[in-house]
């Protein structure tokens, strides 16, 4: 490790231990004036809750998490007395403790939230790109460096460090943002620059997701310097992310247009079809209904025609959002991945399975949509999108797909979980002109190329055998064919009946003769 990388190592580490003290910064007091703010509490809950929180009012609390404790307390109140009398219906399901703690929150962070800023997240960013750059003074190709002996790399004590923050965040982010409102203030000057309002704890998320991407991204370009292929694509995630998932829809709210990421669909995006998503776009004119007919082509049209042509790895290795953090900030994970039987088969059938949820729960929500009735027979489809939304789109998609990065490789959502993931790899399997062949006779078993395959591939066997890989799974990285010393393993197009499904009797290096599949 250089000088310089030492001391970007440092400055990465202080920032980092700044953005986690400034959870702690500040004091929160509730005032009249913010209880009876209609943009924060419904006008119609104001007097229930107002009793409630009533010995709140003037007093000062030292933290966001006491304030936030209190608060949200003040309105189970409410609603255990609800409860009791079996009224569900007036039940408070709004999460009102964040957006109350936000606006009560006084002191250093709300005062001097740019210094905070570049003290925390600034001096993260320039620490680790101090530590990345230097890396271009070493010898282009892929080197292991000790990935299976590394305490980062190797489910070691900093990997289940790493594994257990992020689990934490993504659990206070879904239920909990109160206890965050003091990172959430830290960016709101650029949510007021692009949206012209204050940001959310989904414009952190979104505004953190992006910066994630882009700095690993700088890592993937220098790391896979060697292979313009990877270079390439490492830009084009970073494009995509930092324009169609952030910028744009957060200036779409700026024109008072729905927010919107074009590059987003269903049934990845399970809340399409969500009744106050179609009302929202069937109600801003000609914008929104290109935007419902756009959103409905890409997963009619796009999916097959594009997969038909290139695989899966058009969206999932080059547009997607989860594949774009998973290639960047999950690439030191990437050999973690499972490449077991076992793995291969339990992979089948959660992916499918979920795929299969997302279709009913959809059809519910359609029904319920052009009908009016939420009960098909007993099940009430709010209940159904309820338990999607928070089984698949939070606990699985965020705390265990990102969370388990240092555990179980970066691709863990990609693998296991994803919807549109599993109807990609659908039409791949059956219909696709790509495939990775393999040029067996040259193969030298280093297994490189299993090592860093992060869905679980064992692709040493494939190319040991001189057979094409057309598995459902593969999402076209490349990553396998970049680490190959050989140059046995190439991502090609050409007619689906021309794979090579059975490995053939005699490999005989370069001339080794293609079987056609029958």
């Amino acid at each position: 490790m250089t000088a310089v990388q030492k001391i970007g190592l440092t400055l990465f580490s202080m920032g980092f231990a700044i953005w986690i003290v400034t959870l702690s910064l500040g004091q929160c007091t509730l005032t009249p004036d913010i209880l009876s703010d209609t943009t924060l509490i419904k006008k119609e809950h104001y007097e229930l809750i107002r009793a409630s929180a009533a010995p709140m009012l003037g007093k000062t609390y030292t933290t966001a998490f006491s304030f936030g404790n209190a608060f949200r307390g003040a309105v189970d109140e409410v609603n255990q007395k609800f409860r009791d009398q079996q009224q569900y219906d007036k039940v408070i399901y709004d999460n009102y403790a964040f957006p109350v703690t936000k606006a009560a929150s006084v002191g250093a962070i709300t005062e001097y939230t740019a210094l905070w800023f570049w003290l925390s997240i600034g001096l993260a960013i320039v620490g680790a790109l101090m530590y990345i750059f230097p890396k271009k003074r070493l010898l282009p190709g892929i080197k292991n460096d000790h990935i299976f002996h590394h305490p980062a790399t190797s489910r070691g004590w900093l990997g289940i460090l790493l594994g257990t923050f992020l689990i934490l965040f993504y659990v206070v982010l879904y239920f909990y943002p109160e206890y965050i409102v003091n990172w959430v203030i830290l960016v709101d000057p650029i949510s007021r620059a692009l949206n012209g309002g204050p940001a959310s704890q989904w414009f952190l998320y979104g505004f953190l997701y992006s910066l994630c991407i882009l700095v690993m991204g700088v890592r993937m370009i220098i790391k896979y310097r060697h292979s313009p292929y990877q270079q390439i694509r490492s830009v084009s995630v970073m494009f995509f992310q930092t324009s169609f998932a952030f910028l744009i829809p957060e200036i779409l709210v700026r024109l008072n247009r729905p927010y919107y990421d074009f590059k987003n669909m269903w049934p990845l995006d399970y809340d399409f079809f969500f009744d106050y998503n179609l009302n929202q776009m069937l109600s801003n004119g000609t914008l929104g209904l290109f935007m419902l007919v756009w959103g409905i082509a890409l997963f009619v049209l796009a999916v097959p025609i594009f997969t038909y042509i290139y695989g899966k790895r058009w969206y999932c290795s080059w547009v997607c959002g989860c594949g774009g953090l998973a290639e960047t900030l999950g690439d030191p994970h990437r050999q973690l991945s499972d490449k077991s039987m076992r793995a291969w088969k339990i992979e089948r059938y959660t992916v499918h399975g979920v795929l299969v949820f997302a279709i009913v729960m959809t059809a519910f929500v359609l029904y319920t949509y052009f009908t009016g009735q939420s009960n098909i027979g007993p099940i009430d489809s709010y209940s159904v999108r309820s338990a999607y939304g928070f089984y698949i789109g939070s606990i699985f998609s965020g705390i265990v797909g990102v969370g388990f990065y240092p555990l179980m490789g970066n691709r863990v959502w990609c693998r296991f979980g994803c919807p549109l993931a599993a109807y990609l790899g659908l039409v791949q399997r059956f219909r696709s002109r790509f495939r990775i062949t393999t040029n067996g006779g040259q193969c030298i078993s280093c297994g490189n190329c299993s090592t860093y395959c992060e869905m679980g591939i064992d692709v040493r066997a494939y190319a040991q055998k001189g057979q094409d890989i057309v598995r459902a799974s593969c999402v076209g990285c490349g990553i396998c064919s970049a680490v190959c010393p050989r140059g046995v393993l190439n991502l090609e197009n050409a007619d689906p009946d021309s794979r090579v499904m059975i490995a053939p009797e005699v490999m005989v290096g370069n001339d080794m003769p293609k079987i056609r599949k029958r």
